[in-house]
């Protein structure tokens, strides 16, 4: 599902964006990617090449993403949305850096496309008759039980 996501992103020709839902599709200037050195082993690759991705997409600025879906993308997002509304995700799992990007992408397309999805409303259910008369009925014996504990219990 999300190959052909990042598919749809490296399009030959004039940049199209990152296109998520057909509603909804993230144009480049709302992306920011920063190259940094990556930690962990590698050699020296990891002192040489900067592989380890930042993307940042300034989702409260986004004219692409409706209201509810932002609300819901902040509250999917948790730590990695900043205080000026941007969401950032860090990846620093494969060695190459293209890679590494297209992992973030997919991650921010993955994010988008579960905020996307309109919860189902709660309906509230009642408790039936039938079970309010049980639950009583089986509180009522518990009584009893506990009850006749405390009178077999007089040491006199």
């Amino acid at each position: 599902m999300f190959s052909e996501l990042v598919a749809n992103t490296y399009r030959a020709g004039p940049k199209v964006g990152m296109r998520i839902t057909p509603e909804i599709t993230i144009e480049d200037w709302e992306l920011t990617e920063q190259f940094v050195r990556s930690s962990g082993p590698g050699g020296q690759n990891v002192n040489k090449v900067a592989t380890a991705v930042e993307l940042r997409f300034e989702a409260e600025r986004s004219p692409n993403l409706p209201e509810p879906v932002k609300r819901r993308l902040k509250r999917i997002a948790g730590r990695r949305w900043t205080k000026d509304g941007a969401l950032v995700v860090q990846v620093s799992e494969a060695r190459s850096q293209a890679r590494n990007r297209e992992i973030a992408r997919e991650r921010l397309a993955d994010m988008i496309l579960r905020a996307s999805v309109k919860p189902k409303p709660r309906i509230k259910t009642k408790v039936s008759a039938s079970q309010k008369r049980k639950r009583l009925a089986e509180k009522r014996r518990r009584s009893e039980v506990k009850s006749l504990r405390r009178l077999g219990d007089d040491p006199e």
